[in-house]
């Protein structure tokens, strides 16, 4: 029996690995670890739970790879991210079996955010979740606003500014949150539930951003964080992306603007068009009264007339008399009897008689 040195049977197992391996590999995977040491990058990669394997880019590619990945999707890589990495299958006598990173292909990850979307969507519709905020309605007066943002970003300088320089007052509040990376939903979430507890306070809920690449706006078309939003019992209104971008909270939202901007420009022009009806029922009230001021002059200009027509003094000038008896008018020649004292009403005075048999 042949006897190996541990050294000696790593050796031929590297030789038999690098004659019987293709030079590379393309492995999909998925990144449970990420670290940086010395210039380069360690990764831990996952298929499920069947396979697990660490992977390392080296300082000398590393910075051409992670500059092109974030070229083409907006974002560094990171853990939980769906990655095609093409590999040299490496031994080595210390550190076993490990993979060599010399290529990335960004488009794999881009596909399989967008299939990560399509499963958020469908699941949402199953749970009645898709279109819950379109029930609530819109308060008539939109003044108060609780705004999830991060404080620096530049998109909420712009959306705060535009609110200022409007003509309506406007109550805002930060819940500081953010906006983009690995713990951006945690924190976004986190921001949410404060505002719930204070939903009292609040008209709407606008959740907003500055502009990014694509794969920056992953958090926002993860299942948890939009069925949370669907939920909220304030309308929300998003604006996290670019035009050309729609993430799953814009499907959700009450309302779905492109821009932190675009947001407040809607809240303004709300108020115009709210405050354009206030004026236009005020203008309707004041012409209702004003033709009941109208309406009830005429009758009582008529009423005076049929007054007027009525009053005895008129029929005394017109030859007409009256006749009472104990002050009250006599109807009739049976209701008198000799010797009743009567009077007579005329235009210009009264005349006392007695009755004759």
């Amino acid at each position: 029996m042949k006897q190996y040195t541990l050294t000696e049977l790593c050796a031929e197992i590297g030789d038999v690995l690098a004659e019987s391996l293709s030079p590379t590999y393309w492995v999909q995977a998925e990144i449970s670890s990420l670290s940086e040491k010395g210039g380069h990058l360690y990764l831990e990669l996952v298929d499920g739970k069947t396979a697990k394997m660490r992977a390392t880019c080296w300082a000398g590619n590393r910075e051409l790879l992670m500059a092109y990945f974030l070229q083409e999707t907006g974002q560094p890589l990171q853990t939980g991210m769906a990655v095609l990495l093409e590999t040299e299958v490496q031994y080595h006598a210390v550190y076993g079996l490990s993979l060599n990173i010399i290529g990335i292909d960004p488009s794999y990850t881009l596909g399989d955010l967008a299939r990560q979307r399509q499963r958020t969507i469908a699941q949402l519709e199953a749970d009645g979740l898709l279109d819950a905020q379109q029930l609530l309605p819109l308060p008539t007066l939109i003044r108060r606003i609780a705004v999830v943002s991060s404080p620096g970003a530049a998109g909420y300088g712009d959306f705060i500014h535009q609110l200022e320089h409007s003509p309506y007052r406007f109550t805002t509040q930060l819940y500081e949150a953010t906006m983009q990376g690995e713990g951006a939903e945690a924190s976004i979430l986190a921001a949410l539930e404060r505002i719930e507890s204070e939903a009292d306070h609040w008209d709407v809920v606008a959740i907003i951003r500055g502009g990014g690449a694509t794969t920056d706006l992953s958090c926002f078309d993860r299942y948890t964080l939009c069925a949370v939003c669907a939920q909220l019992p304030l309308p929300i209104l998003s604006g996290i992306g670019h035009t050309r971008d729609v993430s799953v909270l814009d499907l959700v939202a009450h309302e779905a603007l492109k821009t932190p901007t675009a947001v407040a420009e809607w809240l303004i022009h709300r108020l115009d068009e709210q405050t354009t009806r206030i004026n236009d029922l005020l203008l309707r009230l004041q012409r209702t009264a004003e033709r009941q001021i109208l309406l009830r002059r005429h009758r009582v200009e008529l009423l005076e007339q049929r007054l007027a027509a009525c009053n005895p003094e008129r029929i005394y000038r017109r030859g007409y008399s009256l006749l009472t008896k104990n002050g009250k008018v006599v109807r009739s020649v049976n209701e008198l009897q000799a010797g009743d004292q009567v009077t007579t009403h005329l235009a210009d005075g009264q005349v006392q008689s007695t009755v004759n048999p």
